[in-house]
């Protein structure tokens, strides 16, 4: 990516619309009510030949202390400090405010290159508005429908020569990935390990005012992600990609999910189905908890539905720090995770602190320790000397005399750890036996924690001479049993 866009401007001027539009999906929410994005979210834009980030802002509102209005410009300020170019919109429709006029001095004072776009300008109906943004002082104005399409080879243009001068510090600053490795040096390295290209996948999810945004920034070392009391800030899905202790690693930061019952507003459905997309992507769920208030039904629920969903689980316990009888909380903890969570048996269960940083390093830890077994892959020889020792120890079922034989198995190439059985009668063995197999699998392989799909199929009958025709008596055949008869 040669250089970074920021798209700033007041609430609902089409800011998130053009910003979908830029990267080609339907990232950021939309919506006709403003402020509905928050957060910062970035993206790999793509516009003609051009490759470039490009940054969703929240809406710029007149507000500079404390409140989350306040949060959220600071947040906006500075992405306008760290983007090469802004894309300052403004509503044609509408037309220039004294907020837009404000906004506008401020640009001009902080920002490298300013682009000025006059947003949904289609028909006539933004006529007036185009050309009042001449009153701005940023130049030409440049017409756009973000909605429809309009105005992109405009702004192509207009991009074109600013992307040529960036172009040379990209290649200087480039990382280095196409590395040529010997790998009978040290043996061959898993195809799953992390890297630049393919970082770790983690999403944090949770209860609203768990914690999830300030324990990435505590992560980051940074305020990247927008935080305070109030519960349910975020409400986007934003991805940040960082160097974790070492790991590349990209982190998904994901809506508080209350019980269905209780979300009522639309932007609040739309930023769930968000993050239960974000779980969908990862590898590792994190599933953030409350120390005060752990186990609740909804936490319940969201870690059952990282396990139906077939990634890998590790439990954070967050605000550690409050807590002061820590020995006999954690040993409540345990006990109650294994009682309401058996599906999850054997998962990491962590206690941090995202306010004082206290436990990240054990939390890397897990996610690796998790990661690793969720890719772990085991020779079909041991499996079937496995499988054959489980049988002897509890034999499978005979329902109606007939007893169900486990010929052989072998592990499918999926994540999490899938095993195909080819058996008698798949259809009549019990869900216990099948139980009684993963937890057989979880300890003779040491896979704790992560979900183990177990796959049955029929091999079909072996009988050679089913379904053939009955052949022709021979002559001699036929003088026997004539002799037979007499």
């Amino acid at each position: 990516m040669s250089f970074t866009l920021a798209i700033v401007g007041r609430p609902n001027v089409g800011k998130s619309t053009l910003f979908n539009r830029l990267v080609g999906k339907r990232l950021a929410l939309v919506d006709d009510q403003p402020g509905v994005t928050r957060d910062l979210r970035e993206g790999d834009a793509r516009l003609g030949d051009l490759r470039f980030t490009v940054i969703d802002t929240a809406g710029l509102e007149e507000a500079n202390d404390d409140s989350l209005q306040g949060r959220m410009r600071r947040l906006t300020e500075r992405a306008v400090d760290m983007a090469d170019i802004c894309l300052f919109l403004v509503d044609a429709r509408a037309g220039i405010t004294p907020v837009d006029e404000g906004f506008a001095d401020i640009l001009r004072k902080r920002a490298d290159h300013v682009i000025l776009g006059a947003n949904k300008a289609e028909g006539r109906a933004g006529e007036a508005g185009v050309l009042d943004a001449y009153a701005l002082g940023l130049g030409e104005p440049v017409r756009l429908s973000a909605e429809h399409g309009e105005g992109m080879d405009e702004l192509y243009h207009i991009l074109r020569p600013l992307a040529e001068g960036y172009a040379e510090r990209a290649a200087a600053d480039a990382p280095e990935i196409e590395v040529d490795v010997d790998a009978d040096a040290d043996g061959d390295a898993p195809d799953y390990a992390p890297s630049v290209a393919r970082p770790l996948q983690v999403a944090v999810i949770g209860r609203p005012n768990a914690g999830k945004s300030t324990l990435i920034n505590r992560i980051l070392g940074e305020d990247r992600l927008l935080t305070g009391p109030e519960a349910g800030i975020t409400r986007d899905s934003i991805s940040v990609t960082m160097q974790w202790q070492g790991t590349p690693t990209r982190v998904f930061d994901t809506a508080g999910m209350r019980k269905k019952a209780r979300v009522t507003d639309k932007v609040e459905k739309l930023s769930v189905a968000d993050g239960l997309r974000a779980v969908r992507f990862a590898e590792v769920v994190v599933v953030l908890l409350d120390a005060a208030i752990p186990f609740e039904q909804q936490d319940l629920r969201i870690a059952d539905f990282a396990e139906r969903e077939g990634r890998a689980v590790v439990v954070a316990v967050n605000k550690w720090d409050q807590e002061d009888a820590k020995q006999d909380k954690l040993r409540a903890l345990r006990e109650g995770f294994e009682r309401l969570l058996p599906q999850l048996r054997g998962a990491p269960l962590v206690t941090v602190s995202a306010k004082t940083g206290k436990g990240l390093d054990r939390l890397h830890a897990a996610v690796l320790r998790a990661h690793e077994v969720w890719n772990r892959r085991v020779p079909t020889a041991k499996l079937n000397q496995w499988l054959g020792a489980m049988i002897e120890a509890h034999p499978p079922p005979a329902p109606g005399g007939k007893r169900i034989r486990l010929r052989y198995m072998t592990q499918a190439k999926t994540r999490p750890p899938g095993f195909v059985i080819m058996c008698s009668n798949p259809d009549e063995l019990p869900a216990a036996y099948t139980r009684y197999l993963v937890n057989g699998l979880r300890e003779a392989f040491d896979m704790p924690g992560t979900p183990i799909r177990v796959f049955l199929r029929s091999q079909g009958d072996k009988n050679p001479y089913k379904g053939r025709k009955k052949a022709a008596p021979s002559k001699l055949r036929k003088h026997l049993e004539g002799r037979r008869e007499n």
